[in-house]
């Protein structure tokens, strides 16, 4: 995919670096120097226009979060986004970054520990089979996800694609990741007012489209709170 910018769009990038980052591997383990706090790091990976991590961001200011996507014309429509999310909720930008980057060398773009939760919303399903390993969800992107998230790490996913959200599933427990909150139509009975939608998934929703949704659980103390709870529940 291709997408014709504005000309200029890279100066007018950076001309903002107090939002739009464009060689992030400088920061690989140091993103909480860039915030310049100890508060949990949120990444969203393909972040298309913005909208989801903009929104985020301004209503959870004691977070910090991450946008990538890897075409500058993004990343330029994401920096109006968090501005206009500014303008309606208020606050201030000093905790979300929007990046430019490949998702495919995620590695080595944070480091160990780093980040506390990732966002996959309405990935590319790349149907074709030979195309498997592009998939988000495939083991080898997970694996890269494993080594970067912390004792609380948790992956969320959603997404308009039946056959990807089967592949997820399968590709999740294949790792032996403990998934919970699993949905096959999340705004079955109305729209999920604690959830923020993505561009993509308000016309999904529109047209009557389900929604398919889960959360991995993948670090160790975010598994023992979550197998806690399961237990408090069975004792009730």
């Amino acid at each position: 995919m291709r997408l014709r910018g504005r000309k200029g769009i890279l100066e007018a990038l950076e001309a903002q670096p107090e939002l739009a980052v464009l060689q992030p591997e400088q920061f690989k383990g140091k993103w909480s120097t860039v915030f310049g706090n100890d508060r949990p790091i949120h990444v969203e990976l393909g972040m298309g226009k913005g909208r989801f991590i903009s929104q985020l961001s301004a209503l959870n200011p004691d977070i910090n979060y991450i946008g990538v996507d890897m075409y500058d014309e993004l990343i330029r429509r994401g920096c109006e986004k968090a501005r206009e999310s500014r303008e309606e909720h208020g606050g201030d930008l000093s905790n979300l970054r929007l990046v430019r980057y490949n998702i495919e060398s995620i590695e080595n773009m944070f480091g160990k520990d780093e980040i506390e939760r990732i966002y996959l919303n309405f990935s590319d399903p790349w149907p074709k089979k030979k195309h498997a390993r592009r998939r988000l969800t495939h083991s080898d992107f997970v694996n890269k996800y494993a080594g970067i998230l912390n004792a609380n790490g948790q992956i969320h996913f959603k997404t308009d694609s039946r056959s990807l959200f089967e592949f997820s599933l399968n590709s999740f427990a294949d790792l032996g990741l403990r998934m919970r909150n699993i949905s096959l139509d999340l705004h079955a009975e109305g729209p999920r007012t604690d959830l923020i939608m993505t561009e993509y998934e308000t016309k999904f929703y529109e047209r009557s489209m389900p929604i398919h949704r889960l959360e991995v659980v993948i670090g160790e103390q975010a598994l023992a709170d979550h197998l806690r709870q399961l237990a408090i529940g069975q004792d009730r």
